[in-house]
């Protein structure tokens, strides 16, 4: 993992992981032990979902270029259907509050997502290689 990656990655989770701390607290307060277990599982799910997310495109952006696209769709993909997969799953159990790990899944990814937005943002990579530019195409020995 590149160290811009690294830096992203810290600055996505971090504050996601606060706000998973917020979203438990307000599920004990809203829901009880229920609450508490809804929103753990859903911080959880987040935080694991969209870090194994994040390693596997900044890995296949070491081995190509033209991957990375293809590489983030399938994670994406592959995500909704284990969450699909683990709310089928555990449909009918009542240990825990269904509601809260729902808005907790939701709030954590929007989260996520904005404070991913701004780490990458924050890190200044330049996304374009610099190389040659269209007046040294004309040239002779380029």
């Amino acid at each position: 993992m590149q160290s811009t990656d690294a830096r992203i990655l810290r600055g996505a989770a971090i504050p996601t992981g606060l706000a998973g701390l917020v979203a438990i607290i307000a599920g004990l307060l809203f829901a009880g032990g229920k609450g508490v277990l809804g929103a753990a599982i859903g911080a959880v799910l987040v935080l694991v979902f969209f870090t194994l997310g994040m390693l596997v495109v900044s890995y296949v952006s070491r081995l190509s270029q033209q991957l990375v696209m293809m590489a983030g769709l399938l994670g994406y993909l592959i995500k909704l259907i284990a969450v699909f997969a683990l709310v089928a799953a555990l449909n009918h159990v009542t240990a825990w509050n269904a509601h809260v790990f729902g808005w907790t899944v939701l709030s954590l990814t929007i989260v996520w997502l904005a404070a991913e937005v701004n780490a990458t943002i924050n890190a200044r990579q330049p996304y374009v290689e610099s190389g040659r530019t269209s007046r040294d195409l004309g040239k002779p020995g380029t």
